[in-house]
Protein backbone atom coordinates (compact mmCIF):
# COMPACT_ATOMS: atom_id res chain seq x y z
CA UNK A 1 0.00 0.00 0.00
CA UNK A 2 1.33 3.37 -1.17
CA UNK A 3 1.58 6.46 1.32
CA UNK A 4 -0.35 9.58 -0.14
CA UNK A 5 1.49 12.28 -1.61
CA UNK A 6 0.36 15.12 0.48
CA UNK A 7 1.37 17.94 -0.80
CA UNK A 8 0.33 16.55 -4.19
CA UNK A 9 -3.63 17.18 -3.21
CA UNK A 10 -4.16 19.46 -1.06
CA UNK A 11 -6.60 22.20 -2.65
CA UNK A 12 -8.77 19.15 -3.80
CA UNK A 13 -11.01 18.75 -0.95
CA UNK A 14 -14.06 21.45 -1.05
CA UNK A 15 -13.25 23.54 1.91
CA UNK A 16 -16.93 23.22 3.48
CA UNK A 17 -16.28 19.78 4.39
CA UNK A 18 -13.28 19.72 6.84
CA UNK A 19 -12.11 16.33 8.08
CA UNK A 20 -12.21 15.58 12.34
CA UNK A 21 -9.53 13.26 13.61
CA UNK A 22 -11.57 9.83 15.00
CA UNK A 23 -9.75 10.53 18.13
CA UNK A 24 -11.66 13.79 18.51
CA UNK A 25 -14.96 13.72 17.61
CA UNK A 26 -17.69 10.92 19.73
CA UNK A 27 -18.62 9.26 17.11
CA UNK A 28 -22.68 8.88 16.55
CA UNK A 29 -24.23 5.56 16.82
CA UNK A 30 -28.35 6.81 17.19
CA UNK A 31 -30.84 4.32 17.68
CA UNK A 32 -33.25 6.95 16.17
CA UNK A 33 -32.99 9.47 13.32
CA UNK A 34 -33.42 12.79 15.66
CA UNK A 35 -29.79 14.17 14.57
CA UNK A 36 -29.88 16.81 12.24
CA UNK A 37 -26.19 16.35 11.91
CA UNK A 38 -23.36 13.51 12.23
CA UNK A 39 -19.91 13.37 11.44
CA UNK A 40 -18.98 11.63 7.57
CA UNK A 41 -15.56 11.17 5.89
CA UNK A 42 -16.42 15.10 4.41
CA UNK A 43 -16.84 16.41 8.08
CA UNK A 44 -20.39 17.00 9.72
CA UNK A 45 -22.93 17.12 7.39
CA UNK A 46 -26.55 19.08 8.60
CA UNK A 47 -29.97 18.46 7.17
CA UNK A 48 -32.90 21.52 7.54
CA UNK A 49 -35.16 18.39 7.79
CA UNK A 50 -35.14 16.49 11.15
CA UNK A 51 -34.41 12.91 10.96
CA UNK A 52 -32.40 13.39 8.04
CA UNK A 53 -28.82 12.42 7.78
CA UNK A 54 -27.07 13.05 4.14
CA UNK A 55 -24.20 11.47 3.62
CA UNK A 56 -22.00 13.31 1.00
CA UNK A 57 -19.33 12.00 -1.19
CA UNK A 58 -16.95 14.66 -0.91
CA UNK A 59 -13.37 13.37 -1.86
CA UNK A 60 -11.98 13.48 -5.29
CA UNK A 61 -13.03 10.33 -7.74
CA UNK A 62 -10.63 7.73 -7.52
CA UNK A 63 -11.10 4.94 -9.83
CA UNK A 64 -12.89 1.73 -8.54
CA UNK A 65 -11.35 -1.71 -8.24
CA UNK A 66 -13.39 -4.38 -9.50
CA UNK A 67 -13.31 -7.32 -6.07
CA UNK A 68 -14.67 -9.87 -8.15
CA UNK A 69 -13.40 -13.43 -7.92
CA UNK A 70 -11.40 -12.24 -4.77
CA UNK A 71 -11.16 -14.08 -1.23
CA UNK A 72 -14.39 -14.17 0.35
CA UNK A 73 -14.08 -11.96 3.86
CA UNK A 74 -16.65 -12.72 6.23
CA UNK A 75 -18.18 -9.63 7.41
CA UNK A 76 -19.63 -8.65 11.09
CA UNK A 77 -21.30 -6.10 12.18
CA UNK A 78 -21.45 -4.84 15.91
CA UNK A 79 -23.96 -4.23 17.87
CA UNK A 80 -25.14 -1.15 19.88
CA UNK A 81 -23.71 -0.65 22.39
CA UNK A 82 -26.56 -0.56 25.05
CA UNK A 83 -28.58 -3.45 23.40
CA UNK A 84 -28.15 -4.57 27.12
CA UNK A 85 -28.88 -2.76 30.23
CA UNK A 86 -27.58 -2.79 33.43
CA UNK A 87 -29.93 -5.45 34.58
CA UNK A 88 -28.73 -7.66 32.04
CA UNK A 89 -32.33 -7.54 30.43
CA UNK A 90 -32.28 -7.01 26.78
CA UNK A 91 -33.66 -4.21 25.34
CA UNK A 92 -36.20 -3.50 22.80
CA UNK A 93 -35.89 -6.77 21.29
CA UNK A 94 -38.89 -6.63 18.25
CA UNK A 95 -36.76 -3.78 16.87
CA UNK A 96 -33.28 -5.83 17.05
CA UNK A 97 -34.78 -8.45 15.16
CA UNK A 98 -35.83 -6.37 12.44
CA UNK A 99 -32.55 -5.10 12.08
CA UNK A 100 -31.05 -8.51 12.27
CA UNK A 101 -33.14 -9.58 9.60
CA UNK A 102 -32.04 -7.05 7.54
CA UNK A 103 -28.82 -7.83 7.83
CA UNK A 104 -28.84 -10.80 6.91
CA UNK A 105 -31.07 -10.13 4.01
CA UNK A 106 -27.55 -8.69 2.41
CA UNK A 107 -25.73 -11.86 3.65
CA UNK A 108 -24.09 -10.37 6.32
CA UNK A 109 -22.40 -12.99 8.30
CA UNK A 110 -22.57 -12.41 11.92
CA UNK A 111 -22.56 -9.59 14.78
CA UNK A 112 -20.56 -8.79 17.45
CA UNK A 113 -21.80 -8.25 21.22
CA UNK A 114 -20.14 -6.41 24.02
CA UNK A 115 -20.39 -9.01 27.46
CA UNK A 116 -19.91 -6.27 29.70
CA UNK A 117 -18.02 -7.00 33.03
CA UNK A 118 -19.83 -4.88 34.47
CA UNK A 119 -23.37 -6.05 33.88
CA UNK A 120 -22.63 -9.49 34.45
CA UNK A 121 -20.92 -9.56 37.95
CA UNK A 122 -21.88 -6.54 39.12
CA UNK A 123 -22.78 -6.71 42.82
CA UNK A 124 -20.38 -9.67 43.74
CA UNK A 125 -17.78 -11.82 42.73
CA UNK A 126 -18.31 -15.17 41.30
CA UNK A 127 -22.18 -14.54 40.64
CA UNK A 128 -22.78 -13.86 37.23
CA UNK A 129 -25.73 -13.13 35.09
CA UNK A 130 -26.15 -13.92 31.96
CA UNK A 131 -29.83 -13.64 31.35
CA UNK A 132 -30.23 -11.03 28.35
CA UNK A 133 -27.52 -12.71 26.64
CA UNK A 134 -29.00 -16.23 26.94
CA UNK A 135 -31.82 -14.34 24.92
CA UNK A 136 -30.13 -12.59 22.47
CA UNK A 137 -27.77 -15.68 21.48
CA UNK A 138 -31.29 -17.64 20.68
CA UNK A 139 -32.50 -14.68 18.76
CA UNK A 140 -29.07 -14.19 16.46
CA UNK A 141 -28.42 -17.84 16.01
CA UNK A 142 -32.51 -18.57 14.83
CA UNK A 143 -31.84 -16.16 12.20
CA UNK A 144 -28.61 -18.10 10.83
CA UNK A 145 -25.72 -15.87 11.99
CA UNK A 146 -22.95 -15.87 13.37
CA UNK A 147 -21.50 -14.21 16.71
CA UNK A 148 -18.60 -12.90 17.74
CA UNK A 149 -18.30 -11.94 21.63
CA UNK A 150 -16.05 -9.46 23.30
CA UNK A 151 -15.07 -10.25 26.84
CA UNK A 152 -15.40 -6.50 28.29
CA UNK A 153 -13.45 -5.83 31.36
CA UNK A 154 -13.12 -2.62 31.04
CA UNK A 155 -15.93 0.71 31.60
CA UNK A 156 -18.10 2.04 28.55
CA UNK A 157 -18.23 5.66 28.73
CA UNK A 158 -16.03 8.67 28.03
CA UNK A 159 -14.63 7.61 24.80
CA UNK A 160 -15.12 7.52 21.08
CA UNK A 161 -18.34 6.13 19.95
CA UNK A 162 -19.76 5.77 23.63
CA UNK A 163 -23.16 6.42 23.76
CA UNK A 164 -24.27 4.69 27.23
CA UNK A 165 -22.39 4.65 30.43
CA UNK A 166 -21.63 1.04 31.96
CA UNK A 167 -18.85 0.84 34.87
CA UNK A 168 -16.86 -1.31 36.23
CA UNK A 169 -18.24 -3.64 38.58
CA UNK A 170 -19.77 -1.99 41.97
CA UNK A 171 -17.50 -4.41 44.15
CA UNK A 172 -14.60 -3.38 41.93
CA UNK A 173 -15.57 0.28 42.49
CA UNK A 174 -15.83 -0.33 45.91
CA UNK A 175 -12.33 -1.84 46.61
CA UNK A 176 -10.92 0.78 44.72
CA UNK A 177 -12.55 3.89 46.97
CA UNK A 178 -10.08 2.21 49.79
CA UNK A 179 -7.08 1.29 47.51
CA UNK A 180 -7.12 3.34 44.18
CA UNK A 181 -4.12 1.96 42.80
CA UNK A 182 -5.71 -0.69 41.33
CA UNK A 183 -6.32 1.87 39.14
CA UNK A 184 -3.57 3.20 36.22
CA UNK A 185 -2.37 6.58 37.69
CA UNK A 186 -0.80 9.21 35.52
CA UNK A 187 1.87 11.56 36.69
CA UNK A 188 -0.13 13.92 38.94
CA UNK A 189 -2.20 11.18 40.49
CA UNK A 190 -4.50 11.37 38.76
CA UNK A 191 -6.64 7.74 38.56
CA UNK A 192 -8.59 6.50 35.52
CA UNK A 193 -11.61 4.04 36.29
CA UNK A 194 -11.87 2.64 33.11
CA UNK A 195 -10.09 -0.46 33.59
CA UNK A 196 -7.26 -2.01 35.87
CA UNK A 197 -4.08 -1.33 36.45
CA UNK A 198 -1.82 -4.35 34.91
CA UNK A 199 0.16 -4.24 38.16
CA UNK A 200 -2.36 -6.13 40.07
CA UNK A 201 -2.39 -8.93 37.57
CA UNK A 202 -0.77 -10.81 40.13
CA UNK A 203 -1.73 -8.96 43.58
CA UNK A 204 -4.29 -10.90 45.43
CA UNK A 205 -5.93 -7.45 46.57
CA UNK A 206 -9.70 -7.93 44.75
CA UNK A 207 -11.34 -10.19 47.66
CA UNK A 208 -8.86 -12.44 47.76
CA UNK A 209 -8.35 -13.37 43.69
CA UNK A 210 -5.74 -11.16 41.36
CA UNK A 211 -7.15 -9.40 38.31
CA UNK A 212 -5.91 -12.79 36.02
CA UNK A 213 -7.70 -14.92 38.05
CA UNK A 214 -11.21 -12.48 38.19
CA UNK A 215 -10.66 -12.76 34.57
CA UNK A 216 -10.44 -16.12 33.88
CA UNK A 217 -13.13 -16.72 36.33
CA UNK A 218 -15.30 -14.56 34.39
CA UNK A 219 -14.40 -16.38 31.01
CA UNK A 220 -14.91 -19.70 32.41
CA UNK A 221 -17.69 -19.03 33.30
CA UNK A 222 -19.15 -17.94 30.17
CA UNK A 223 -17.60 -20.39 28.13
CA UNK A 224 -19.82 -22.96 30.82
CA UNK A 225 -23.00 -21.06 30.28
CA UNK A 226 -23.11 -21.44 26.82
CA UNK A 227 -22.13 -24.57 26.20
CA UNK A 228 -24.04 -25.29 23.33
CA UNK A 229 -23.51 -22.68 21.43
CA UNK A 230 -19.31 -23.39 21.36
CA UNK A 231 -20.68 -26.74 20.45
CA UNK A 232 -22.67 -25.85 17.30
CA UNK A 233 -20.06 -23.53 15.77
CA UNK A 234 -22.20 -20.70 16.69
CA UNK A 235 -19.93 -18.52 18.49
CA UNK A 236 -16.92 -18.36 15.62
CA UNK A 237 -14.79 -15.73 17.85
CA UNK A 238 -13.79 -14.63 21.27
CA UNK A 239 -12.20 -11.35 21.23
CA UNK A 240 -10.78 -10.73 24.79
CA UNK A 241 -10.36 -7.44 26.31
CA UNK A 242 -6.98 -6.25 27.32
CA UNK A 243 -7.45 -2.65 28.69
CA UNK A 244 -9.51 0.56 27.89
CA UNK A 245 -11.84 -0.19 25.24
CA UNK A 246 -10.87 -3.62 24.91
CA UNK A 247 -7.35 -2.53 23.44
CA UNK A 248 -4.31 -4.10 24.45
CA UNK A 249 -2.69 -0.85 25.22
CA UNK A 250 -1.95 1.86 27.80
CA UNK A 251 -5.25 4.45 28.93
CA UNK A 252 -2.92 7.18 27.72
CA UNK A 253 -5.25 9.72 26.16
CA UNK A 254 -8.56 9.49 28.41
CA UNK A 255 -10.30 12.89 27.02
CA UNK A 256 -11.57 12.29 30.93
CA UNK A 257 -8.24 14.14 32.05
CA UNK A 258 -8.42 16.70 29.56
CA UNK A 259 -6.54 15.26 26.69
CA UNK A 260 -7.39 16.48 22.99
CA UNK A 261 -6.24 15.39 19.80
CA UNK A 262 -3.06 15.63 18.68
CA UNK A 263 -1.54 15.38 22.23
CA UNK A 264 0.66 13.16 22.97
CA UNK A 265 -0.83 11.54 25.82
CA UNK A 266 1.29 10.40 29.60
CA UNK A 267 2.67 7.23 30.98
CA UNK A 268 0.10 5.25 33.06
CA UNK A 269 2.10 3.54 35.33
CA UNK A 270 1.92 5.61 38.81
CA UNK A 271 0.11 3.41 40.97
CA UNK A 272 2.09 1.39 43.54
CA UNK A 273 1.86 -2.05 41.75
CA UNK A 274 3.86 -0.83 38.76
CA UNK A 275 6.36 1.51 40.61
CA UNK A 276 7.82 -1.26 43.05
CA UNK A 277 7.75 -3.58 39.28
CA UNK A 278 9.59 -0.70 37.92
CA UNK A 279 11.91 -0.12 41.21
CA UNK A 280 12.53 -3.53 40.83
CA UNK A 281 13.34 -3.83 37.54
CA UNK A 282 15.63 -0.88 37.94
CA UNK A 283 17.63 -2.26 40.79
CA UNK A 284 18.08 -5.63 38.39
CA UNK A 285 19.62 -3.61 35.58
CA UNK A 286 22.29 -1.88 38.61
CA UNK A 287 20.72 1.57 38.03
CA UNK A 288 18.06 1.58 41.11
CA UNK A 289 17.74 5.64 40.57
CA UNK A 290 16.24 4.76 37.00
CA UNK A 291 13.37 3.88 39.25
CA UNK A 292 11.41 6.20 38.12
CA UNK A 293 9.02 7.53 35.13
CA UNK A 294 10.64 10.70 32.80
CA UNK A 295 10.25 13.89 34.74
CA UNK A 296 10.38 15.82 31.82
CA UNK A 297 7.99 14.02 28.93
CA UNK A 298 5.08 16.99 28.90
CA UNK A 299 1.63 16.38 29.63
CA UNK A 300 -1.62 15.15 27.52
CA UNK A 301 -1.72 18.04 25.23
CA UNK A 302 1.75 18.29 24.47
CA UNK A 303 3.77 17.96 21.02
CA UNK A 304 6.79 16.20 21.29
CA UNK A 305 9.09 19.12 20.37
CA UNK A 306 7.47 20.46 23.41
CA UNK A 307 9.75 18.01 25.40
CA UNK A 308 12.78 17.12 26.32
CA UNK A 309 11.96 13.40 26.32
CA UNK A 310 10.08 13.00 23.14
CA UNK A 311 12.16 15.45 21.21
CA UNK A 312 14.26 14.29 18.10
CA UNK A 313 17.75 13.44 20.28
CA UNK A 314 15.26 13.36 23.28
CA UNK A 315 15.95 11.13 26.17
CA UNK A 316 13.59 8.42 24.67
CA UNK A 317 16.68 7.39 22.86
CA UNK A 318 19.08 7.82 25.88
CA UNK A 319 20.35 4.85 28.08
CA UNK A 320 17.73 5.25 30.74
CA UNK A 321 15.12 6.23 27.84
CA UNK A 322 15.42 3.18 26.21
CA UNK A 323 15.65 1.24 29.68
CA UNK A 324 11.95 2.81 30.92
CA UNK A 325 10.39 2.41 27.41
CA UNK A 326 11.70 -1.55 27.40
CA UNK A 327 9.98 -1.96 30.77
CA UNK A 328 6.68 -0.38 30.43
CA UNK A 329 6.01 -2.07 26.62
CA UNK A 330 7.14 -5.10 27.96
CA UNK A 331 4.21 -4.87 31.14
CA UNK A 332 2.13 -4.77 28.26
CA UNK A 333 2.95 -8.05 26.45
CA UNK A 334 3.37 -9.62 29.57
CA UNK A 335 -0.16 -8.70 30.86
CA UNK A 336 -1.15 -10.00 27.03
CA UNK A 337 0.87 -13.02 27.85
CA UNK A 338 -0.85 -13.85 31.31
CA UNK A 339 -4.76 -12.91 30.10
CA UNK A 340 -4.53 -15.00 26.77
CA UNK A 341 -2.54 -18.36 28.24
CA UNK A 342 -6.04 -18.53 30.93
CA UNK A 343 -8.17 -17.28 27.50
CA UNK A 344 -6.79 -20.19 25.56
CA UNK A 345 -7.59 -22.28 28.65
CA UNK A 346 -11.32 -21.42 28.76
CA UNK A 347 -11.96 -21.23 25.59
CA UNK A 348 -10.12 -24.14 23.70
CA UNK A 349 -10.96 -25.12 20.69
CA UNK A 350 -13.00 -21.57 19.39
CA UNK A 351 -10.76 -18.55 17.35
CA UNK A 352 -9.58 -16.16 20.30
CA UNK A 353 -8.64 -12.35 19.18
CA UNK A 354 -6.89 -9.61 21.01
CA UNK A 355 -7.60 -5.97 19.31
CA UNK A 356 -5.12 -3.29 19.11
CA UNK A 357 -5.61 0.67 18.46
CA UNK A 358 -4.66 2.65 15.40
CA UNK A 359 -2.50 5.50 17.24
CA UNK A 360 -1.49 6.98 13.81
CA UNK A 361 -0.72 10.88 14.80
CA UNK A 362 3.06 11.59 15.60
CA UNK A 363 3.83 8.47 13.42
CA UNK A 364 6.17 10.34 11.10
CA UNK A 365 8.23 11.90 13.76
CA UNK A 366 11.21 10.19 15.10
CA UNK A 367 9.98 9.45 18.38
CA UNK A 368 6.19 8.18 17.59
CA UNK A 369 5.35 9.73 20.86
CA UNK A 370 2.10 8.81 21.01
CA UNK A 371 2.68 5.25 20.59
CA UNK A 372 5.18 5.83 23.27
CA UNK A 373 3.02 6.69 25.91
CA UNK A 374 0.32 3.92 24.91
CA UNK A 375 2.86 1.36 25.51
CA UNK A 376 4.01 0.59 21.97
CA UNK A 377 7.67 0.81 21.75
CA UNK A 378 7.87 1.65 18.21
CA UNK A 379 9.98 4.39 17.43
CA UNK A 380 11.13 5.57 13.63
CA UNK A 381 14.43 2.94 14.65
CA UNK A 382 12.60 0.02 15.92
CA UNK A 383 9.10 -2.37 15.40
CA UNK A 384 7.23 -2.17 18.20
CA UNK A 385 4.56 -4.14 16.89
CA UNK A 386 6.78 -7.23 16.23
CA UNK A 387 6.78 -8.32 19.97
CA UNK A 388 2.81 -8.04 19.92
CA UNK A 389 3.07 -10.01 17.28
CA UNK A 390 4.91 -12.89 18.46
CA UNK A 391 3.32 -13.20 21.89
CA UNK A 392 -0.25 -13.72 19.88
CA UNK A 393 1.46 -16.24 18.06
CA UNK A 394 2.43 -18.10 20.76
CA UNK A 395 -0.89 -18.27 22.06
CA UNK A 396 -2.11 -19.04 18.37
CA UNK A 397 -4.75 -15.54 18.83
CA UNK A 398 -5.34 -13.42 15.90
CA UNK A 399 -4.92 -9.72 16.10
CA UNK A 400 -7.95 -7.18 15.42
CA UNK A 401 -6.59 -3.90 13.89
CA UNK A 402 -8.92 -0.52 13.44
CA UNK A 403 -8.26 2.50 11.89
CA UNK A 404 -8.57 0.98 8.38
CA UNK A 405 -11.04 3.05 6.72
CA UNK A 406 -8.46 5.96 7.40
CA UNK A 407 -6.47 7.63 5.01
CA UNK A 408 -3.04 9.43 5.52
CA UNK A 409 -4.23 12.88 3.11
CA UNK A 410 -6.97 13.46 4.92
CA UNK A 411 -5.36 13.84 8.39
CA UNK A 412 -2.95 15.77 6.88
CA UNK A 413 -5.02 18.24 5.09
CA UNK A 414 -6.74 19.99 8.94
CA UNK A 415 -4.13 18.63 10.84
CA UNK A 416 -0.73 18.63 9.27
CA UNK A 417 1.14 19.57 12.56
CA UNK A 418 0.12 16.08 13.98
CA UNK A 419 2.41 14.26 11.15
CA UNK A 420 -0.11 11.58 11.21
CA UNK A 421 0.55 8.31 9.03
CA UNK A 422 -2.87 6.29 9.34
CA UNK A 423 -2.06 4.17 5.90
CA UNK A 424 1.79 3.60 7.20
CA UNK A 425 0.64 3.04 10.73
CA UNK A 426 -2.07 0.51 9.21
CA UNK A 427 0.48 -1.40 6.60
CA UNK A 428 3.30 -2.03 9.17
CA UNK A 429 0.96 -3.64 11.91
CA UNK A 430 -0.40 -5.87 9.00
CA UNK A 431 2.52 -6.79 8.07
CA UNK A 432 4.31 -7.62 11.62
CA UNK A 433 1.43 -9.99 12.13
CA UNK A 434 1.61 -11.32 8.70
CA UNK A 435 4.86 -11.57 8.90
CA UNK A 436 4.35 -14.57 11.84
CA UNK A 437 1.67 -16.21 10.23
CA UNK A 438 -1.49 -15.32 12.58
CA UNK A 439 -4.55 -14.07 11.71
CA UNK A 440 -5.70 -10.73 10.72
CA UNK A 441 -9.05 -9.32 11.29
CA UNK A 442 -9.98 -5.28 11.42
CA UNK A 443 -12.77 -3.09 11.94
CA UNK A 444 -13.37 0.60 11.56
CA UNK A 445 -12.29 3.60 13.69
CA UNK A 446 -15.88 5.46 12.75
CA UNK A 447 -19.15 4.97 11.56
CA UNK A 448 -18.43 4.58 7.53
CA UNK A 449 -21.14 5.14 5.33
CA UNK A 450 -19.59 6.33 1.97
CA UNK A 451 -18.20 4.77 -0.77
CA UNK A 452 -14.42 6.26 -0.68
CA UNK A 453 -14.66 4.93 2.70
CA UNK A 454 -15.37 1.24 1.80
CA UNK A 455 -13.14 1.39 -1.04
CA UNK A 456 -10.46 1.74 1.12
CA UNK A 457 -11.31 -1.03 3.68
CA UNK A 458 -11.43 -2.99 0.80
CA UNK A 459 -8.20 -2.10 -0.40
CA UNK A 460 -6.81 -3.38 2.99
CA UNK A 461 -8.68 -6.15 3.12
CA UNK A 462 -7.59 -7.42 0.36
CA UNK A 463 -3.96 -5.91 -0.75
CA UNK A 464 -3.66 -5.69 -4.42
CA UNK A 465 -1.04 -8.04 -6.28
CA UNK A 466 0.46 -9.32 -2.94
CA UNK A 467 2.59 -11.99 -4.10
CA UNK A 468 1.45 -14.84 -1.21
CA UNK A 469 -2.56 -14.13 -1.29
CA UNK A 470 -2.77 -12.60 2.16
CA UNK A 471 -6.24 -11.03 3.22
CA UNK A 472 -8.26 -10.17 6.45
CA UNK A 473 -9.60 -13.58 8.29
CA UNK A 474 -12.57 -11.14 8.80
CA UNK A 475 -14.24 -7.93 9.12
CA UNK A 476 -16.22 -6.42 11.72
CA UNK A 477 -18.53 -3.06 11.11
CA UNK A 478 -18.74 -0.51 13.84
CA UNK A 479 -21.78 -0.40 14.36
CA UNK A 480 -25.59 -0.91 13.87
CA UNK A 481 -27.32 2.25 13.73
CA UNK A 482 -30.63 3.85 12.16
CA UNK A 483 -28.13 6.18 10.43
CA UNK A 484 -26.94 3.06 8.34
CA UNK A 485 -30.07 1.29 7.70
CA UNK A 486 -31.18 4.36 5.80
CA UNK A 487 -31.85 3.27 2.13
CA UNK A 488 -28.85 5.07 0.59
CA UNK A 489 -26.53 4.21 3.42
CA UNK A 490 -27.48 0.57 3.39
CA UNK A 491 -27.54 0.06 -0.50
CA UNK A 492 -23.40 1.61 -0.09
CA UNK A 493 -23.24 -1.10 2.68
CA UNK A 494 -24.68 -4.00 1.11
CA UNK A 495 -21.98 -3.17 -1.59
CA UNK A 496 -19.55 -3.16 0.23
CA UNK A 497 -20.19 -6.83 1.55
CA UNK A 498 -20.36 -8.12 -1.72
CA UNK A 499 -17.08 -6.70 -2.47
CA UNK A 500 -15.28 -8.24 0.83
CA UNK A 501 -17.40 -11.50 -0.29
CA UNK A 502 -15.57 -11.51 -3.89
CA UNK A 503 -18.86 -11.05 -5.33
CA UNK A 504 -19.44 -8.83 -8.77
CA UNK A 505 -20.98 -5.52 -8.24
CA UNK A 506 -23.94 -4.09 -10.86
CA UNK A 507 -22.71 -0.41 -10.61
CA UNK A 508 -18.89 -0.86 -10.71
CA UNK A 509 -17.91 2.30 -12.68
CA UNK A 510 -14.68 3.82 -13.57
CA UNK A 511 -15.49 6.80 -10.65
CA UNK A 512 -17.57 6.24 -7.76
CA UNK A 513 -20.93 7.97 -7.33
CA UNK A 514 -23.11 10.17 -5.73
CA UNK A 515 -26.26 9.37 -4.77
CA UNK A 516 -28.98 11.76 -5.62
CA UNK A 517 -31.58 13.03 -2.82
CA UNK A 518 -34.66 11.98 -2.82
CA UNK A 519 -37.22 14.36 -4.20
CA UNK A 520 -38.52 15.80 -0.75
CA UNK A 521 -35.07 15.80 0.39
CA UNK A 522 -36.07 12.96 3.50
CA UNK A 523 -33.73 9.64 3.11
CA UNK A 524 -36.54 6.41 3.34
CA UNK A 525 -35.98 3.41 6.23
CA UNK A 526 -35.22 0.51 4.71
CA UNK A 527 -37.88 -1.81 6.22
CA UNK A 528 -37.60 -5.06 7.40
Amino acid sequence: MAVSSVPVFNGLKPQSASVIPYSTVKARSPRSLDYNSFWVKGGFVSSSVSGSSRVIDSWPRLPERDFAGTPYVPVYVMLPLGVIDMNCELVDPEALMDELRILKSVNVDGVMIDCWWGIVEAHMPQVYNWTGYKRIFQIVRDLGLKLQVVMSFHECGGNVGDDVHIPLPQWIREIGQSNPDIYFIDREGRRNSECLTWGIDKERVLKGRNAVEVYFDYMRSFRVEFDEFFVDGFISEIEVGLGPCGELRYPSYPAKHGWRYPGIGEFQCYDKYLMKNLSKAAEQRGHSFWGRGPDNAGSYNSTPHETGFFRDGGDYDSYYGRFFLNWYSQVLVDHGDRVLALANLAFEGTCIAAKLSGIHWWYKTASHAAELTAGFYNPANRDGYAPIAAMLKKHGVALNFTCVELRTLDQHEDFPEALADPEGLVWQVLNAAWDVSILVASENALPCYDREGYNKILENAKPRNDPDGRHLSAFTYLRLSAVVMERHNFEEFERFVRSMHGEAVADLQLFSNEKPATPDGNDEQIAA
